[in-house]
């Protein structure tokens, strides 16, 4: 009898696995592609391997494209949600808040609007979103709730988890967001169910948007060393300290949106504030590739003997560094000239210009009342982070390679700020396609970068519950 039972559980999570798993990754292919026509419409490029952001786009046109888009956004929201039903988040959602079917298209819409039109964060909430939703459908449908062996919750947040696996091909990233942070429960068959969902999203999702490499890294070393294990444990701290601060930011920013009128102008002045820093920093706009890019991107040549390391004619081209050479910024550093130590004070200027820009464009985007994610913006925090400590490791040991220390630093800043680390890893991993070899040097940085984030979190959590006592 209880065999029968079994048997019957594991049908209906193959049926879910089958028929969520499809749903969710065409409604994730579909914001793929309505983000690229957003982008072409609004700023008259399409982001890929050979444009990583809007750097040909004259500065007039991203400012007007991203004040215009944050000022409409603005007043959609203002309509949505002071005169309709609220939008809960995923974490709500999972809790079991409703999420209502038409206030939560429109809601995941605006998300991705207002990055195509090259506001400062990220658009992986809006898959999620839309597949937590399609997921409580799916329970209504067939009635399951306790009943046919499975549970709301986890159904919910194993299809949330496979809407990120899908918009970025990435199945282990999905699978470990449902598990590590929504239900926060590792189990067998979570983890395949998990997994299962997010495989058959990011298929039918590629089928649609097509498939390519997120970030290039072909300018990495071909091996690791032993010497990139030691830069992994400090670049793991450094970027512990880093992600725990932004996390902090990030929750502050959150719970100070405007409520009411505010957002009407609070959003076109974010909009304001993003073009005026996009006239000297163009990598600022969107939901963080370009900035992260730049990190990954980052090439001496005349180390490159010393490490391996080859950027092809094809990855230059296409290069942060090329493309800003090419616009009205006038911050560009031709990244694969000889590394004068004049030349690599320059370049460090930009990558912690970068850096400083899209912290602070992105918190101020999020304050401001737009709803997004942060994991992008996290990601290339900590790829020119890591690029910019890369540099400086570069003058002791020239056997590794800049790109090599922005892939660490990207996973341990995004550790940092998520506290998830399987998630971190995996998700950077796999958008960069990096050699598993690489899995060693990052590993340790996460696990670094987790400790130490977990630690300062901790105590700034205990500090503020005591100013609040007081």
């Amino acid at each position: 009898m209880e065999r029968n039972v079994d048997v019957k559980r594991l049908g209906w999570i193959a049926a879910a696995i089958a028929v969520l798993g499809a749903l969710i990754g065409a409604g994730a292919g579909l914001l793929t592609l309505l983000l690229y026509g957003v982008e072409r419409v609004m700023l008259g490029y399409v982001e890929g391997s050979g444009q990583p952001g809007p750097f040909a786009v004259p500065a007039v046109r991203r400012g007007l494209s991203v004040v215009a888009g944050l000022a409409i956004a603005g007043v959609a929201w203002y309509l949505l949600r002071g005169r309709t039903a609220k939008v809960p988040s995923v974490k709500r959602a999972v809790a079991g808040d409703r999420m209502p079917v038409w206030q939560t298209v429109v809601h995941v819409a605006l998300q991705i609007f207002i990055v195509g039109s090259g506001a400062s964060i990220g658009r992986e909430v809006a898959p999620r979103e839309l597949g937590a939703m399609l997921a409580q459908r799916f329970c209504d449908l067939l009635r399951i709730d306790g009943e046919h062996g499975l549970d709301r919750r986890t159904v919910v947040a194993v299809a949330a988890g496979a809407g990120l696996g899908g918009v970025y091909d990435a199945p282990l990233a999905g699978m470990f967001f449902a598990v590590e942070i929504l239900l926060a429960d590792v189990t067998i068959e979570k983890v395949a169910f998990g997994l299962g969902m997010s495989a058959v999203a990011a298929f039918t999702a590629s089928a649609i948007k097509g498939r390519h490499t997120f970030y290039d890294i072909t300018a990495m070393q071909p091996e690791s060393t032993p010497s990139l294990m030691l830069f992994a444990l400090l670049c793991g701290a450094a970027c512990g300290v880093a992600g725990a601060l932004f996390r902090r930011g990030s929750a502050w920013a959150e719970s100070h949106k405007p409520k009411g009128r505010a957002i009407l102008w609070r959003m076109p002045l974010a909009g304001l504030a993003t073009a005026a820093v996009a006239v000297f920093v163009p990598e600022v706009m969107g939901n963080g590739r370009a900035a992260a890019q730049l990190g990954f991107s980052t090439f001496l040549s005349d180390a490159a003997g010393s490490s391996g390391a080859v950027q092809s004619a094809e990855s230059a081209a296409a290069s942060p560094w090329t493309l800003l050479a090419g616009t009205d910024a006038g911050l560009a550093v031709n990244a694969g000239a000889a590394s004068t130590r004049a030349h690599v004070w320059a370049m460090l200027g930009v990558l912690a210009l970068a850096f400083a820009a899209k912290a602070v464009v992105t918190l101020l985007t999020i304050r401001s009342g737009a709803s997004g994610g942060v994991l992008q913006p996290g990601i290339a925090l900590g790829s020119t982070l890591g690029a910019m400590l890369g540099l400086m490791w570069l003058f002791a040991f020239p056997s590794d390679s800049v790109a090599a220390c922005a892939l660490i630093g990207a996973a341990a800043l995004l550790s940092a700020s998520q506290q998830a680390p399987l998630m971190a890893t995996c998700l950077v991993m796999e958008l960069s396609g990096a050699p598993i070899a690489f899995f060693v040097p990052v590993g340790l940085a996460v696990a670094v970068s987790a400790l130490v984030s977990s630690f300062m979190v901790g105590r700034m959590g205990r500090r503020a519950d005591k100013r609040a006592a007081k």
